[in-house]
């Protein structure tokens, strides 16, 4: 992971806005990109002139957008049999399929915005919305809005924590010590508990028992 995580900070250094659309497009899909990793990074290199806080803001919510859509138009494509078979090999069990298909059956847009404010969630989200053929305009304008308002989040948080030395060691270890020794760290607590609430909130609402 380290190693990997080395790669995605020289392709946000090395690339600026055109890295954060790749790997944020790769975050919206079925690869392991963590968007944590990605926008704060970018959004520090913004603050100190080498980018611009709102292109990393958009870049960010635009590969957020086409990974959402190429993984909606291929769950649609494939349809739910081939997935559901297949998605173990890709870390979404049945089960996971079954909350996510529930929660959009119910929630539609608003689950969808949502979604993308949830870890998780916003991974697996675009896979049962191409399933049931959600509307493509609603389900377009959800996910901007959404990946936008994540976008926004964590630039903040990369402007207030990061430090250029964290940049150069490129050490997620370096990451957490940052965290937890900076002044906003009460800050940061209560947004991952409030987070942590409303993905527990998803879990409750998309229960098997509940939904019936």
């Amino acid at each position: 992971m380290h190693h990997l995580v080395q790669i995605w900070f020289q392709w946000v250094e090395q690339w600026g806005y055109v890295g954060i659309i790749l790997l944020m497009a790769m975050e919206s899909s079925i690869f392991p990109v963590p968007s944590e990793i990605v926008i704060p990074p970018a959004a520090f290199l913004a603050m100190e002139g080498k980018l611009n806080t709102f292109g990393v803001i958009a870049a960010g919510t635009f590969g957020s957008w086409l990974g959402a859509t190429a993984t909606y138009w291929a769950a649609l494509w494939l349809g739910r049999v081939f997935i559901a078979r297949w998605g173990r090999y890709f870390l979404l069990s049945e089960h996971k399929l079954d909350r996510a298909e529930r929660w959009v059956r119910r929630y539609e847009a608003g689950g969808i915005f949502f979604a993308r404010l949830l870890p998780v969630i916003r991974h697996v989200i675009s896979i049962p919305a191409g399933i049931i053929r959600m509307n493509f305009v609603t389900f377009s304008i959800m996910t901007l809005a959404g990946s936008a308002l994540w976008c926004s989040v964590l630039a903040w948080f990369g402007q207030k924590v990061l430090t250029r030395q964290m940049i150069e060691s490129k050490d997620a270890t370096a990451l957490i010590k940052a965290v937890k020794e900076s002044g906003n760290f009460h800050t940061i607590v209560i947004a991952c508990v409030v987070i942590t609430v409303l993905y527990l909130l998803v879990v409750s609402l998309t229960d098997k028992k509940r939904s019936d």
